[in-house]
């Protein structure tokens, strides 16, 4: 795990740290870095490998959303990078076992816009069961249809969650008060909250739900998780939501399904592939099905929603990098020591071995640091710790605990 090339030890001045915010980050998050005194640059779009890679030079925090992916070629040519920030729920987009292995923290905001996403699933389900979608595309086409055939209202219907963690949770809740019946299937053993029912397996839900809705995770096993074989068992004339993951659902599969009138519409805010940029052409198998709503993944894209992401992420990133803090680090060890500007902090993050505790402090000791505070996770085959002296640590002292073996990355933070 341990890298092999060389990184900088020395304290950086906030003056010097320097940011690159990419995918139109709200401009909160800029302001905030900026009001600290970093070094902030902005860009619209997502970057490719290359571009990125080219783009990373120098950087020491690199912040993305969903569409930008840090892959490990990307992390071996930033030997600068302290941490990446993911301003967004998901980080399937980063290589996190690259990051981990090079010492660089990940952060994202696993709650700040589940609000968002919920309310946009409420407002898909009412507009699917009352054929809103066709309804105005018929009227800016000179055509009047005021007709009640095939327009449902959605109290007493059985909405099936796939996927409870935050959003299918908030869902559930307000789906319920909303005079929906609740089922909901998850892998992982999940609180039924209200008058939920959990299913045991993803066939029971299917069986009785009359609108499938999925909220689950980039994981790799979740790759494919909806297709034919799914899609069939659902119940004859319902209907489907996919706000997640693209890689999750097979869309031929889908656009199969939609023009037989087996599931009856949907409404699909994510994509296998997405693209880059504002104004890029969008291909789907979806496209062109009069019962299909297809939004450009922006459950989250709220003014609200990205405004908290914005705060939130960014100063994440700035604790981290002013003061170590990984409290909700998706990959790192989650410790904090109080900002005091009176001590000399370092950071030290290492393998997971037995006693490397003792051999950091003996490094120490040998050269009489005097400890004030110290704080030590694990987590995996990574551990973290913080350490605060009385005086500022000598070149010396840092080369002896950057070659520790267990030594991932070393930073003197003040």
């Amino acid at each position: 795990m341990t890298i092999t090339e060389p990184f900088p030890t020395a304290r950086l001045a906030d003056e010097d740290v320097r940011v690159l915010l990419l995918e139109n980050i709200h401009t909160d998050g800029a302001d905030f870095l900026r009001g600290k005194g970093f070094q902030v640059e902005t860009r619209d779009g997502a970057l490719g490998e290359d571009e990125l890679i080219e783009a990373i030079q120098g950087v020491h925090l690199l912040g993305i959303r969903s569409t930008t992916y840090v892959t490990e070629k990307v992390l071996d040519a930033a030997p600068d990078l302290l941490a990446i920030g993911a301003f967004c729920i998901g980080t399937n987009q980063i290589d996190l076992a690259a990051a981990t292995a090079r010492g660089v923290a990940v952060f994202n905001a696993p709650y700040s816009n589940t609000r968002s996403v919920v309310e946009l699933a409420i407002a898909e389900i009412i507009s699917l069961a009352r054929r809103l979608h066709e309804k105005s595309t018929d009227m800016h086409n000179g055509v009047w249809n005021k007709s009640a055939a095939g327009s449902h209202e959605i109290r007493g219907r059985t909405l099936g969650i796939i996927g409870y963690g935050n959003i299918g949770s908030q869902l559930s809740v307000i789906a319920e008060a909303l005079g929906l019946s609740v089922v909901f299937y998850d892998i992982d053993d999940k609180l039924a909250l209200g008058n939920a029912k959990r299913c045991s397996t993803l066939e029971e839900l299917l069986a009785v739900a009359d609108v499938v809705t999925l909220h689950v995770d980039g994981r790799p096993g979740n790759a494919g998780l909806f297709g034919d074989d799914e899609m069939s068992q659902m119940k004859p004339r319902s209907l489907f939501l996919n706000l997640s993951r693209g890689i999750a659902v097979d869309t031929a599969a889908l656009r199969k399904h939609l023009e037989s009138g087996h599931i009856a519409g949907a409404a699909v805010d994510v994509f296998p592939i997405e693209p880059k940029r504002q104004g890029d052409q969008f291909d789907s198998d979806l496209r062109g099905l009069k019962n299909v709503i297809l939004t450009p993944h922006v459950g989250g894209s709220t003014e609200e929603a990205q405004q908290d992401i914005g705060r939130f992420v960014a100063s994440k990133l700035r604790s981290y990098a002013a003061f170590g803090g990984t409290s909700l680090s998706v990959n790192m060890p989650g410790i904090n020591l109080p900002a005091d500007l009176d001590k000399h902090r370092l950071a030290l993050v290492h393998r997971n071995a037995p006693g490397v505790l003792a051999r950091i402090n003996a490094v120490l000791g040998e050269h009489g640091v005097n400890l004030e505070a110290q704080s030590l996770s694990t987590r995996g085959e990574i551990g973290y710790v913080l350490t605060d002296v009385a005086e500022e640590v000598g070149p010396e002292v840092l080369a002896e605990l950057a070659a520790l073996p267990e030594t991932v990355r070393l930073r003197q933070l003040s």
